[in-house]
């Protein structure tokens, strides 16, 4: 790992880990928020699930994947698991478009689009390639001309 993955991945992961130990802390003020999506899934899946849960287990996967991030194991799948995980937690926690009083519509718009810009973040470090690979089109580009000289060479030796 290059110094700065070493350096911006914990960065990155610390706004997760910091979350995630809260909503573990304190699920019954967060849970209340999580009511409408505890109530689709249960609709979707048929089986109830409670508020808390849904809150305990968003906090989990934070936290696994904050940690894995963290810590640079498997950093692009962490990433992608910490973007999933916090759309829905912006879109249910932040809701700037319900709240009546100006200065919090503000103040919930301000998280809303700071957490947007994290998910940004969160999906190009899912692009980030391993700093001893050769970029990404490179090595599909070389696959592919490896490939046509495979068949090339098939063919040639077909002819003969």
């Amino acid at each position: 790992m290059t110094l700065l993955r070493t350096v911006a991945r914990p960065m990155l992961a610390s706004v997760f880990l910091a979350g995630a130990v809260n909503a573990l802390k304190n699920t019954s003020t967060i849970s209340p928020k999580a009511k409408p999506v505890a109530d689709l899934v249960s609709k979707t899946t048929g089986q109830p699930v409670s508020p808390a849960t849904l809150v305990r287990v968003n906090a989990g996967t934070q936290l696994l994947a904050a940690s894995a991030l963290a810590t640079g194991r498997a950093p692009r799948l962490s990433a992608l698991v910490l973007a999933g995980s916090l759309a829905p937690t912006t879109v249910v926690g932040h809701q700037f478009w319900n709240q009546s009083d100006p200065v919090a519509a503000k103040n919930q718009r301000l998280h809303f689009l700071k957490n947007v810009s994290v998910i940004g973040g969160l999906l190009m470090a899912t692009l980030d390639p391993d700093p001893h690979k050769k970029f990404i089109g490179t090595r599909a580009k070389n696959k592919v001309v490896d490939a046509k000289d495979k068949v090339v060479d098939e063919i040639s030796d077909l002819r003969r």
